[in-house]
């Protein structure tokens, strides 16, 4: 054929073919150098380069994580607990990782209880982790482990749990979903309650599952505990007498507090409504408040001990100075102040007994403004108590300066300066202080702390000694005493300011007392918003209130009795109570 190469032949005529041995000695070293070459590289790999190669492969697989850290714990006085934090998981997936088909969006709504359009958005993203649920339960957690998605984490975090529920809402208050402080005391002390977060160095597989700790870089710090003021047995008995006093009288809210008259710590703080700061959701932003720090309010009667004071101060008045109060009414300026009878000539010590409206504006205009202004400003009014709650009020009261007449002789009464419940409690602990006073704390205080005097001890006590009477069948609150202890306090109630003055038909019922008054111990302001229908005086809603509370606080504090049982009797409602 041509072209065809030439085969040889021999002598016999047999054709030999040709040997190819130049191609195969070409094909066997090209196959040896490949062999050798893959020899050479496995070694330089699995010898030489071992170091590099882990590096490249940690990069794909090592991540740094954030160790969360506890949040300090919140206690009460005697180490309860009421704000604690507990360990919990939250599902976090990687985006460019796990499948975003039907199954997988299916099988996750479904355990988690999202809805699925939803979940697909968020799978969606082009980042490299979102977060699918926070803080599920434990059987939560297993079941989404038990899927064996890829792309999907169980992340350890802590959820902030409140034992007390609504009883301690207000005043402790919440986190927010990063365990950060958003109210009350969780909000005050939150860098002090906030810990640091840790980190370490992690291998994942394939699937985001961590296969092994390679580092710890920093350990988490966990938070410092807060110790607070509060009693909880007292917080307890408080919340749940304002509670049914609230829902007795329809009222619009309630609130509450008691100090401790020797060291200015508040032993309880209570608001009703409240809510549950372990749910989410449902809470109103009005039943988040702290009544007893934030709302101001006029106090009515419950000023008048103070203008007393301040006349018994000067030397002007003793508990029998005689005033004539008739014919019921006096007009100061162009206005009426009127008392709810004609008391005709009586005492200072039946002016508070009664709670006259006319012999408290004659014993105020018998003052200089400066001297009562004075008196009112050493009380507090007017300023912060500094509790370090957030949003706390210093209320009004307006310079003497700017006083007419009239608004001395309101003033008297409790109209035209407005206070906070804490600002009227820290005001009568003077008075059971024996004139000095402390500043309030929502912490424990393990020194004694230094005060200031604001009115003479004798002062004090004289005071205190005519308010006893209030709390007989013959005074203002009889439903105020308690069985075997005696009692000093003072009943208001105070029309409510509308537009245009004041309603008729809205009020604002007060108790603040103090026991036992041979030796005051606890100080308590009660106070209840707008209570509907035929009672609405001071001691026949506050009145009861702390009756019942402060007979059970005196008790579980061990403060023995300092009155005979056998003194005790049962008091008639009496015709007058304001």
């Amino acid at each position: 054929m041509a072209g065809a190469k030439k085969r040889k032949t021999n002598q016999a005529g047999i054709v030999r073919l040709p040997s190819y041995r130049a191609r195969r000695i070409t094909v066997l070293s090209v196959i040896g150098l490949a062999f050798s070459s893959l020899v050479w590289q496995s070694l330089d790999r699995q010898v030489f380069e071992t170091a590099f190669l882990q590096e490249q492969g940690e990069r794909r697989y090592l991540r740094t994580m954030t160790v969360s850290a506890s949040r300090g714990m919140i206690t009460d006085r005697n180490g309860e607990p009421l704000a604690i934090s507990t360990p919990v998981k939250s599902v976090a997936a990687n985006p460019r990782v796990i499948k975003n088909d039907n199954v997988t969006i299916g099988a996750l709504a479904s355990t988690l209880s999202l809805d699925p359009d939803r979940l697909r958005r968020l799978l969606s993203s082009e980042r490299s982790f979102v977060y699918l649920k926070r803080r599920i339960n434990p059987d939560l957690a297993e079941q989404v482990r038990a899927l064996d998605l890829d792309g999907i984490d169980l992340l350890s975090e802590y959820r902030r749990f409140y034992p007390s529920s609504e009883v301690m809402s207000q005043m402790v208050g919440f986190t927010n979903i990063d365990d950060q402080g958003q109210e009350g005391m969780e909000l005050a002390y939150d860098d002090w309650l906030s810990g640091s977060s840790g980190a370490k160095r992690v291998i994942k597989d394939g699937k985001g599952r961590v296969v092994t700790q390679v580092e710890n870089i920093q350990s988490p710090s966990p938070g410092k505990d807060l110790v607070l003021s509060i009693d909880r047995r007292l917080q307890f008995l408080a919340y749940r007498e304002l509670k049914a006093a609230v829902s007795k009288h329809r009222a619009r809210s309630g609130s509450a507090v008691i100090l401790d008259s020797r060291s200015g710590e508040i032993l309880a703080m209570v608001n009703s409504p409240s809510y549950n700061p372990n749910a989410l959701r449902g809470r109103r932003s009005s039943s988040l408040r702290n009544r007893v720090v934030t709302d101001v309010f006029e106090p009515g009667s419950t000023i008048k001990p103070f203008t007393v004071a301040a006349a018994v101060e000067m030397g002007r008045f003793k508990p029998d100075t005689p005033i004539d109060v008739s014919p019921g009414q006096m007009k100061v300026g162009r206005y009426l102040v009127r008392d709810p009878r004609n008391y005709g000539m009586i005492d200072v010590a039946t002016v508070l007994r009664k709670s006259s409206n006319v012999g408290a504006s004659k014993i105020a205009l018998s003052l200089k403004p400066e001297t009562l202004w004075k008196l009112y400003a050493n009380l507090g009014f007017g300023e912060s108590p500094y509790s370090q709650f957030p949003g706390e009020s210093s209320g009004r009261l307006p310079h003497f300066s700017d006083w007419s007449s009239f608004e001395q002789a309101t003033l008297s009464f409790g109209y035209g300066l407005s206070v906070t419940p804490l600002q009227l409690a820290r005001a009568y602990a003077v008075l059971a202080n024996d004139g000095v006073r402390l500043p309030v704390s929502l912490l424990k205080q393990e020194q004694p702390v230094e005060g200031e005097r604001v009115i003479r001890q004798s002062t004090a006590r004289t005071v205190v000694k005519m308010l006893e009477a209030v709390v007989t069948s013959e005074g203002t609150a009889p439903q105020a005493a308690v069985p075997g202890y005696r009692v000093a306090g003072k009943t208001g109630t105070a029309k409510k300011s509308v537009a245009g003055g004041y309603s008729e038909d809205k009020y604002l019922s007060l108790f603040v007392g103090l026991a036992p008054a041979s030796d005051p111990r606890l100080v308590m302001a009660v106070f209840i918003d707008e209570p509907r229908g035929k009672e609405y005086y001071g001691g026949l809603v506050a009145g009861p209130v702390f009756s019942k509370v402060m007979s059970g606080a005196l008790r579980l504090m061990n403060i023995p009795p300092d009155k005979p049982w056998h003194e005790h009797t049962l008091m008639a409602r009496v015709g007058d109570k304001q």
